[in-house]
């Protein structure tokens, strides 16, 4: 995701921002560049980066490099390498640092300096930033700048990443820096040609640095102490994790219902427009039946994409996902995998691409490979739309007790079968994989509980907002103009009784393809819709909205999908299309994620092949049991 608006220039000095997950570095960097920020990939790997731009009061622009959280610089997995290649000037399109701010947390001073000590061993220009020093104060944490800056041998600035002018000692101090002499902020010994592990060493020296400035004594965190009785305890700590969850789902369909009409509105006034200021012809048929309901099928659940990121941004932020990660522990052995894995799978909630990155933080290589091969099971965002869609035209909207809406159960139900079946295949390759299965104790570093600061929200979920509408006006757009066309032409015969669509390129394609998946209760139209769903899944959805929008004949303009389909469908046929899409890999992006992740074709070949498997036979069962409960 790149913004038009933000220009970056090689010339412009780069700073990077260095520092351990937890630490407040990534809201340091909000705060920097606020909104002028870039999100893309390292060259050559799938490891996500942040840049951004900071103009100081004097005019001056600085580049601002966001480094993947690590915990050393003797790399143990690939966002450590990642980090470790960019301060020694190895990364493949990127300068080295010219300045590298190690960011610490106040709060947590003997494991955050460690990467201190190793950035000054590589001879880089350093300055140590002392966030979170409020909540530092607030626990009776003394810590004197000139004493700590005298021990490590660099300027030591005090900032609060969460504050809006947390970081104006710091923009103060970089305005006035000499930034062709930066050799008075070099205080190591510059072996840039080797990363050695200096644990003991390191470990030593803290120990001296925190004896000399009196912060030796571990003070307990009150608060998170306090919490963490009720939410990691083994009956409630769970009990609350899903009612979290389950709460989430409801506020997907409850709060996003007002946009979503605004949005449906929106395109329904526009085709209406499109409708009577154009005669009939293949333009406005294309414009209506092939941009408008197709693209406007999929931006009409914009809103509850948004609401899904929102609440996970809001427990990121919050402190609460490594304590999730630490309630499920105990439920992912018994599939042979440990809590570590439950990041990677949770971020597979919003897209099973990032999750399958997030993998690289899993030492364990047999929990990796299982956690990658089942990471796609788990519903991501590009799945809610077609959810949306089927519940909202098969699921009544109606209250149950307490008042719960049936919808939001029912998506709590598909995000539930997901999980259920991820963990089933899981426990199946422990069996397969039992030689070489190793029990590894979790052991992770639980934040301390943090307020959520609205900008952060506001500029991560702006973030994803653009991501999506980027996947809306490219991939999205060209398939769906690529489908009216194949399901425009030919045009049919003079004497033809049904919708041209039946005569054209798709409905031939759809019809073969029926042939295969009538057993699950697919039609040809849906059986289309699939194809170009390879690509991503919600273009499933544009993809139904343009095929029914030729399959009917003298179907209004503002006419949308949900009636189409509700009356096109049996509840048997819905079923089945959902139960599809809670296994099937309808999305080539994640495929080629894989085959990067895993160096060749031989894995994500077997997640093709189960996946499908499953798909199918889930789908077979669930359209055959709603036939006998007469559901057809």
């Amino acid at each position: 995701m790149k913004s038009s608006k933000i220009h970056f220039f090689d010339s412009d000095p780069l700073l990077a921002l260095l520092g351990n997950p937890n630490c407040g570095k990534t809201a340091l960097f909000n705060l920097l560049t606020g909104s002028r920020q870039k999100v893309a990939n390292y060259a050559g790997v799938t490891v996500e980066r942040k840049e951004g731009r900071l103009t100081l009061p004097s005019g001056k622009a600085i580049r601002i490099l966001d480094l993947p959280g690590a915990y050393s610089l003797y790399p143990r997995s690939l966002d450590e390498r990642v980090t470790c290649n960019v301060l020694l000037g190895r990364a493949e399109g990127e300068k080295r640092p010219d300045l590298v701010l190690c960011v610490l947390n106040a709060t947590n001073l003997r494991r955050n300096l460690r990467l201190v000590l190793a950035a000054k061993r590589l001879g880089l220009s350093c300055i140590v930033l002392l966030n979170m020093a409020d909540i530092a104060q607030r626990k009776g944490l003394k810590i004197k700048l000139a004493d700590l800056s005298a021990e490590l041998g660099l300027p030591v600035i005090s900032t609060i990443g969460i504050k809006p002018h947390g970081a104006d000692d710091l923009k103060h101090f970089l305005d006035e820096l000499d930034w062709s002499n930066l050799s008075r902020l070099t205080a190591g010994t510059g072996q840039v040609n080797s990363l050695l592990n200096h644990t003991e060493t390191d470990n030593l020296r803290v120990h001296q640095i925190l004896e000399k400035l009196a912060l030796n004594e571990v003070v307990p965190d009150v608060l998170a102490d306090r919490l963490d009785r009720i939410l990691l305890q083994p009956i409630f700590g769970p009990m609350i994790l899903v009612a979290i969850l389950f709460l989430i789902f409801q506020a997907v369909f409850s709060w996003a219902a007002l946009p979503m009409e605004a949005i449906k509105w929106v395109i329904d006034a526009l085709a209406g427009v499109v409708s009577s200021h154009m005669s009939d012809s293949w333009i406005r048929s294309l414009l209506i039946n092939g941009i408008l309901a197709g693209l406007g099928g999929v931006l009409v659940f914009l809103p509850q994409i948004l609401i899904l990121f929102f609440f996970i941004l809001l427990l990121e932020e919050s402190g609460y996902l490594p304590r999730a990660a630490f309630i499920l522990d105990r439920l992912m052995a018994t599939v042979g995998l440990s809590g570590r894995s439950f990041i990677p799978l949770l971020s597979s909630f919003a897209c099973a691409i990032p999750g399958i990155m997030a993998t690289r933080s899993i030492s364990n290589p047999r929990d990796r490979l299982v956690t990658i091969l089942i990471a796609p099971m788990m519903t991501c965002s590009a799945r809610l739309p077609v959810y949306a869609l089927l519940i909202s035209a098969f699921i009544p909207n109606q209250k149950l007790w307490a008042g719960l809406d049936l919808q939001g159960l029912v998506l709590f139900f598909l995000y539930l079968v997901g999980i259920v079946g991820a963990m089933a295949v899981a426990w199946v390759l422990q069996h397969f994989t039992s030689k070489q299965f190793q029990v590894h104790a979790l052991m992770m570093e639980l934040p301390s509980y943090h307020l959520p600061r609205l900008g952060n929200l506001l500029i991560s979920l702006w973030q994803r907002c653009e991501i999506f509408l980027r996947r809306v006006g490219g991939v999205i757009f060209v398939l769906t103009v690529c489908l009216w066309a194949l399901s425009s032409f030919p045009a049919p015969p003079p004497n033809a009784s049904g919708a041209p669509i039946e005569y054209s390129l798709a409905g031939m394609l759809g019809k073969t393809l029926a042939v295969i998946l009538q057993p699950i209760g697919f039609n040809w139209q849906i059986s289309i819709a699939l194809v170009p769903g390879m690509a991503a899944r919600e273009v499933v959805v544009s993809s139904l909205a343009t095929v029914y929008a030729l399959s009917v004949v003298n179907t209004e303009a503002s006419q949308s999908l949900i009636p189409l389909i509700s009356h096109a469908w049996s509840l048997a046929t819905a079923l089945s299309l959902l139960a599809w899409f809670v296994f099937a890999p309808q999305c080539l992006s994640t495929i080629a994620a894989v085959k990067r992740e895993t160096g060749g074709w031989k894995i994500p070949l077997i997640m093709l092949g189960y996946l499908f498997g499953l798909a199918y036979l889930a789908s077979f069962i669930t359209y055959q049991t709603a036939l006998i409960f007469g559901w057809g």
